[in-house]
């Protein structure tokens, strides 16, 4: 399965590039404490000066909370979901029409988000809170017009799209995220 072997990379790359296993940077993490995958994040990047990228590897294998540790991946888009049912329907509506781009889509639900994959990271699929959905998109280098929205320096993301109703889905929504999924080839 095309997960294993991209995530095995990355693990692979880890132990390569820091010296340190995946399994001794979940025991340094745990020794710490630290309760929010955020901080965890945060920790690693600051104070150890790891990528955001194998930050959040092993962020999401000390929590559990990676797609590949889940027992069930719809158990995962389910928990995203809790007390936000009405937005399920624009994680849907997004879903199946990305998955006509092309049969070589990886889709790995986290606890809070979806990862949308080709050769690398192209999109987010995030309920963000009780009224917004967020749209995560990686275009460097690309400037935002329209819906799409710079984000915030260091994101996993360069851009995002905010939708707060299926009725904001529109060609535009489509648009940026096959280019997303263009360069992600």
């Amino acid at each position: 399965m095309e997960i294993d072997k991209a995530i095995q990379s990355m693990i692979d790359n880890l132990h390569k590039n820091t010296g340190i296993t995946l399994a001794n940077w979940i025991e340094i993490v745990k020794k710490e404490n630290i309760p929010k995958h955020g901080e965890i994040i945060k920790f690693l990047k600051e104070k150890h000066g790891l990528t955001h990228g194998f930050a959040n590897l092993i962020a999401h294998k000390t929590k559990g909370s990676d797609s590949g540790s889940a027992e069930n991946q719809d158990d995962l888009i389910v928990k995203q979901y809790q007390g936000k049912e009405h937005l399920k329907p624009i994680y849907d509506l997004l879903i199946a029409k990305i998955q006509t781009y092309g049969n070589d889509i990886e889709i790995a639900p986290k606890n809070t988000y979806v990862s949308l994959r080709r050769k690398k990271q192209f999109a987010l699929l995030n309920p963000v809170t009780k009224t917004r959905f967020e749209i995560g998109i990686i275009l460097k280098g690309q400037e935002p017009k329209g819906k799409l929205e710079a984000e915030k320096p260091n994101a996993m993301c360069s851009h995002k799209i905010s939708i707060s109703d299926v009725k904001d889905i529109d060609k535009e929504v489509f648009d940026w995220i096959k280019v997303a999924y263009d360069h992600a080839g």
